[in-house]
């Protein structure tokens, strides 16, 4: 009895120092710079993880699934009518990059962890939704997985969606919380993380 109550201690005790180091990386804030320039920063990054999640990710589980197909797994292909995918895909791109922007034009800095905004943005599409870039991105990626029919990359999206809320998410969360205190708090409140609200937050 006294051995388990030793390991839990020890097991809680190390998801202690964990979660205290997992929080205590800041994220950096972006040095003064100009809104081309913020932009341009942005765009590489947004391009680079669209290639590598969007399409390099998506296509090599599609060939794993065809191979798995051969062999005879039991994995379903299915159609789905591609302008409405093209559609889907097109409207997470067009919410992506107006939140891309508006945190560029208002924050100044970036998106990216390593070059923050430093300036809080409840403007254009954060009044509606705490982080429309991952909703956009998992938009991006279900229509993705719906275009080539594909039951793994549909699996891939919700389990990167999953992953993210519960690891990058909380990060984030906690580092605007710290760096802007109470004005976060209230915008934390008011405005959900995944379900747009009825009529647009007004700080």
């Amino acid at each position: 009895m006294r051995s388990n109550r030793h390991l839990f201690e020890l097991e809680n005790g190390v998801r202690k120092r964990l979660k205290r180091w997992f929080f205590a990386v800041p994220a950096r804030r972006a040095k003064p710079a100009s809104i081309a320039f913020n932009l341009f920063k942005t765009f590489l990054q947004g391009a680079l993880m669209g290639l590598v999640f969007l399409i390099i990710a998506p296509l090599l589980l599609w060939h794993l699934e065809t191979v798995l197909l051969q062999h005879g797994w039991p994995l379903m292909r299915f159609v789905f009518p591609a302008p409405f995918a093209l559609a889907l895909f097109g409207l997470g791109l067009l919410v992506a990059w107006t939140s891309a922007w508006t945190l560029v034009r208002f924050g100044d800095g970036t998106p990216l962890p390593l070059d923050a905004t430093n300036n809080l943005v409840v403007r254009g599409p954060y009044r509606w939704v705490r982080n429309p870039m991952a909703c956009a991105s998992l938009l991006q990626g279900a229509a993705v997985g719906l275009f080539l029919g594909s039951p793994l990359v549909l699996i891939y999206i919700v389990a990167g969606g999953v992953l993210w809320n519960f690891s990058a998410r909380l990060w984030e969360e906690h580092d605007l919380e710290v760096q802007f205190g109470d004005e976060f708090s209230r915008y934390k409140r008011e405005v959900r993380c995944w379900l747009p609200r009825v009529h647009p937050y007004s700080p």
